[in-house]
């Protein structure tokens, strides 16, 4: 039976599956893939990824996690599911890795989502960004230098870890469904 107001988010490094595995899951789910960075942002997000100001890269991608945030809430007041690829975990990890030095502190009201944290062989998964057809920024670079680094930064958030080296994406969408982490999300209201 699937639970009612319904938030997923699909975190992990570049290269483990999100952007191939969120769109499955929100399928499975019959949920909203919702971007956290909706597409009016996207030019500008093309234009700060030529700077080189960690802390205003954070506040850009803040102001688009919080423009979503008020989609997210609509959806969930309407009982329609939501699924998303990436949430505050990884702008905020991401970001300090980088060198920002903004503090933040979240609002407690913020919709929660259940976490699934995407894993993959640090081999494989060099291997798949080698093979991607998606320009590399300046940014990227930095996170693959820094890849252990995220990699630990993620730990202080709660997600369920979910392993993808050599699974098919339709493999990895079924041990997410097999979790049976389904969590109503209270902190909306």
């Amino acid at each position: 039976m699937r639970e009612r107001y319904l938030f997923e988010s699909i975190e992990g490094l570049p290269g483990t599956g999100k952007s191939t595995v969120a769109p499955m899951l929100a399928a499975a789910r019959e949920a909203v893939l919702l971007p956290t960075v909706p597409a009016f942002y996207q030019p500008l997000r093309r234009e700060l990824d030529g700077y080189d100001n960690p802390d205003a890269r954070m506040c850009f991608f803040l102001s688009a996690l919080f423009t979503a945030v008020d989609q997210i809430r609509c959806y969930l007041d309407s009982e329609i599911p939501v699924v998303v690829e990436s949430y505050f975990a990884r702008c905020l990890t991401t970001h300090r890795v980088f060198g920002a030095q903004t503090e933040v502190i979240l609002p407690r009201d913020l919709p929660q989502p259940v976490v699934y944290q995407l894993t993959c062989d640090p081999h494989e998964r060099r291997h798949r960004l080698a093979h991607r057809r998606k320009a590399t920024t300046r940014w990227d670079t930095i996170g693959e230098q820094n890849a252990d680094r995220l990699t630990d930064a993620y730990l202080q958030f709660p997600a369920h870890q979910v392993e993808t080296t050599g699974k098919q994406p339709e493999q990895v969408v079924q041990a997410i469904l097999s979790l049976n982490a389904i969590e109503v999300n209270h902190a909306y209201r």
